[in-house]
Formats: structure tokens, sequence, C-alpha cells
């Protein structure tokens, strides 16, 4: 549907079944009953927090050419871009799942019949100019359809993303190679990184299917094939999900070829790097975020990672900075100093933090993440306007452009449940109990865990954490670790959280209590 012919039907009421409920979810203004509580008696975290969340609810409106309320990026964006806004609205999911429901089909109702999804919706106009893909809006949009029972948004995500796929192999495959090609800066969303210094930033006239006549355009993007590579198998589940079994094994087989070819093509194993590979066959080595983004769609394995962390994304020298990540290595020749606004030449941006909870964990990372997540966190506290981008090695947010940004706000939110809150986790409930963390002095997290109003609560006392469901005991835990159960409450194992070799005591419902010693990301069976 055209957006001109979308615009009309809004208020004719003659919408399509898969967008029609959103003019009823736009009469819902006000967030959702069953939201995700947390209280603190540190006031500095307990402002910030709240301030967050103010931020947030002042990011939902209405924009052009949909009728529901989206998130938009906050700051000077008044708009949802398709690399960032479906991510966003994820998180927000649990204060607004109205929000995150419609961001996403606001994507799939701007479709156009070729199967190109929008680059984004802004109060200015709706952008065909680039594909701007980074996290995929496969699987943030499978991963609120299969946690909702959203039948309609399954089968809506399913059809459009489909489409999408083969636009991109149809329009972004031009050397035949199957990898997907950038041709502008604007397509991988780094803006004024040195990575795509010379290049247009948008395709000519504005069309992501027409290339600038450039010699070493078009590139072969490692970061824009894992975005694909990652929608496939959210695909895959979706296809599963919708009794589709032979087209999910298909999704499955080319997400794994895509795999092995970003593995074979792009990665230069000398310098444990991923790059871009140009027209003319040479890499643009340019040590940047594209590393971040191969992780967060998990297409290397544990072995692989285990490499790139010791040589980069943990090397205090290159992307392990004091305060993670920035975007672009600290040791690349082109990292750009003095820091200016908007950039993805060196400071550590909100977006990349935000997207880290993708990949740490999977890769058993958490102790570090963690280390990652109080630094973050402690710069926010400090400076609670939520702006865009850090220094990585002072923390300082840069001042220049428009404050309240929805990712900066959604770090901090996020961030404060993954330190010290509990948090599910598919068919898990994580406790992440944290008691020498400022937000956790005299805390208490109450997290919705189901419609039908159960309740996890993480509380802490002078010595001791209390975790209960319904207020049911499941644990006490006097220590820093991760106790990881079942929805019900029922132990699984121990994570150890802190960076450093811990011993703390517990006590399970029914058991005395219990010493235990954990090393960094060590884990231990319950079961």
């Amino acid at each position: 549907m055209q957006r001109r012919e979308l615009l009309k039907a809004a208020a004719l009421g003659t919408l399509a079944p898969a967008i029609r409920p959103f003019a009823l979810l736009a009469q819902s203004p006000t967030p959702s009953s069953n939201a995700p509580s947390f209280s603190t008696s540190n006031a500095p975290w307990q402002h910030a927090y709240d301030r967050a969340l103010e931020v947030l609810a002042g990011n939902v409106q209405v924009l052009p050419h949909f009728p529901g309320p989206v998130l938009i990026e906050g700051a000077e964006y008044a708009g949802i871009w398709q690399e960032c806004g479906p991510h966003e609205s994820l998180v927000y999911s649990q204060f607004r799942p109205d929000v995150a429901r419609n961001t996403h089909m606001t994507f799939f109702a701007l479709q156009h019949e070729d199967g190109q999804l929008p680059a984004n919706n802004k109060r200015s106009e709706t952008g065909f100019g680039q594909i701007q893909m980074v996290v995929p809006i496969a699987a943030t949009a499978w991963e609120i359809a299969h946690a909702t029972g959203d039948s309609e948004l399954l089968q809506t995500a399913y059809s459009a993303c489909s489409r999408w796929d083969a636009w991109l192999l149809r329009y972004r495959n031009t050397r035949g190679t199957g990898l997907i090609e950038g041709f502008c800066t604007y397509d991988t969303g780094m803006d004024n990184s040195p990575r795509w210094a010379g290049m247009p930033r948008q395709c000519p006239d504005k069309d992501a299917r027409k290339c600038a006549p450039v010699s070493t355009l078009p590139r072969l993007c490692p970061d824009l094939s894992a975005t694909t590579y990652g929608a496939r198998m959210a695909l895959a589940s979706m296809a599963r999900t919708l009794g589709r079994n032979s087209e999910a094994d298909q999704w499955l087989e080319r997400a794994e070829t895509l795999r092995k070819l970003i593995l074979t093509k792009l990665y230069v194993h000398d310098d444990a790097a991923f790059y871009d590979l140009d027209a003319q066959n040479h890499f643009v080595k340019i040590n940047c975020d594209i590393l971040s983004r191969i992780c967060g769609e998990h297409v290397v394995d544990q072995r692989l990672f285990d490499t790139l962390w010791t040589r980069q994304l943990g090397n205090p020298h290159a992307f392990w900075a004091p305060y993670p990540l920035p975007s672009s290595a600290l040791d690349d020749p082109t990292f750009v100093r003095p820091i200016p606004r908007n950039s993805w030449g060196g400071p550590s941006q909100a977006l990349t933090a935000l997207r880290a909870g993708r990949w740490f964990d999977h890769y058993n990372r958490s102790a570090e993440f963690a280390h990652m997540m109080e630094q973050w966190c402690n710069a926010i506290v400090r400076d609670p306007s939520f702006r865009q981008q850090l220094d990585p090695l002072t923390g300082d947010f840069t001042q220049s452009g428009s404050a309240s940004y929805s990712p900066c706000a959604l770090v901090l939110y996020d961030y404060t449940w993954r330190l010290a809150g509990v948090r599910r986790q598919n068919d898990e409930l994580h406790w992440n109990v944290r008691p020498d963390c400022p937000a956790s002095q005299s805390a208490c997290f109450r997290a919705p865990l189901n419609r039908s109003g159960a309740i996890a609560e993480l509380r802490y006392r002078p010595h001791t954490a209390e975790l209960t469901i319904n207020n049911r005991p499941v644990a006490q835990l006097n220590g820093c670790a991760r106790l990881i159960t079942d929805l019900d409450g029922t132990p699984r194992s121990l994570l150890g959280t802190s960076t450093t070799v811990t011993t703390f005591s517990f006590r399970l419902t029914g058991h005395p209590w219990r010493r235990i010693t954990l090393a960094p990301n060590e884990r231990k069976s319950l079961t």
C-alpha cells in the first residue's frame, strides 16, 4: 500500500488486517500496567533512571504515514531508522508493547511493491536512499511475535522480511558473490566514519538500488552480510512456527552459506579483523565497529570469538577502552580526535552499548559485560542528559547536539536490570545479584513474568538479596553472582559475573546455606 493510500485508509478505517489494529493501539498512550518497576536509595541513580523513563515516554510519538505511536530516536533525530528503531522498541516493549508492534509494522506497511523496506520514517520524509541495516528487523519482529504469541505480526513479518531478502539479493548482490554490498555511508549507519572516507553518504537520486559511479564501489560488507545472516536465521524460526518446515530448512541452508562466505571472503586472519572488500578486491583496512556487529548476529563460533576477544574486543589498546566499545579501535591510525558530534570514527556509541546485550552472554563474557555496563551507567548517572556518544577514555559525553536520545536512555534502563535486577531470558529467569553496585542500595526490582500477573522480585536487604516469585521464596544470596532458574524458580545454575574470583554464600528454598567460589564466567550446575 502506498503512503498516500495508507493515510487515506487509516482515516477511513479500511486498513489491511495486518495494519488495522494500530488505530486502536494509538489510543492507549499510557505505559503498560504490567511494566517492570525499580527503586533504590541511591538518589543519583534513581534520578537518572526516572529521567530515562521520562525521556523514553516523551519520545513516544506518532509520525507521518502511519497511525500508531512509535519510539523515535530522539535528540535531533525525529524519526525511526531500520538499523536501530525496531531493536530499541523491543527493549522498550515491557513498557509499551503497542509501540514495539507499531514500530515494526511501520516498516512493513511502507514496504515498496518490489520488496524494499524503508531505511527510515521521519517527520520530514520516508527514506529509501540507503538500506541502513544493523540489527535485523526480522530478528526483533520474531522475538516480539514469539514472546507475545502475535500470529498476525508473525505472518506479516515473515512475508515482508522474505521479500526484503529477495530485494537485497536482486539489488545488493551485483558482483554475484552472495554477500551483501554497501553502496554508501548511510547503508551501515556509520556516519562520519573513516571506513567510508571519500564515499557518498547516500545513493544517487535517493534510490538505494543505484550505486554511484565510483571505481571502488560497490563493497562487500561483513556487517551488512551478517545482518542478512541473522535475518535468515530468524526467518527459519518463523517458518518453522508457521508450519513451513521445508522453507525453514531452506532459510537455514542459505544462512549457513552466507556465514561461510563472510568468514572465507571478508576475514583477515593476520589482523583478526573483518573488513570491507572494495570493487577492486582490496580490503578497506579500517578496524571499526564491524566486529561487534558480526558478533551480534553470532556469525563466529566460540573459538574464533576467543581470538577476536584476545586480539581486538578485549584488548585495552583496541576496543576494551575504559568506556567500551569505541566505534574505531584506539590503535587504528584513523581514530578521529578531537571527537566531533555524530562520529563513528572513535567515540563509544550508545547504540553499540545497547546492542552488546545480544552477544556478550552468548559468548560467555558476562563478567566483562558487567564491567562495561558499570562504566556506561556511571557515565550516564554523572550526566543524565542522555546523549549519543562518549569519549572512550574519559567517559565524557559529547555535548554538541540535542539531549534526550532514546538509545542512551535505554542503555541505562537495560543495564540497570542486567547488572543488579531480575530478567526473563526465553524460558529462564536471570537473577543478577550485585550488592556492591550503587543501584543495589536498598533496591527492589519487580519484573512481570507473563500476562497473568506473576511477579519476580529481587530485593536487597542489608546483608542479603532475597529472590521471590509472587512472594514465594526462591533463594537468598550474599555476594555477587547470577542465579539462573526456570520460570517457576527452580534453580538451574550459578554464573560468576564478577571480574575476579568470588566466594559467596547462598540458600535455596528448603536447603541450608552453602558457600561457593566462582571464577569470572564460571558456571556451576544446580540441577
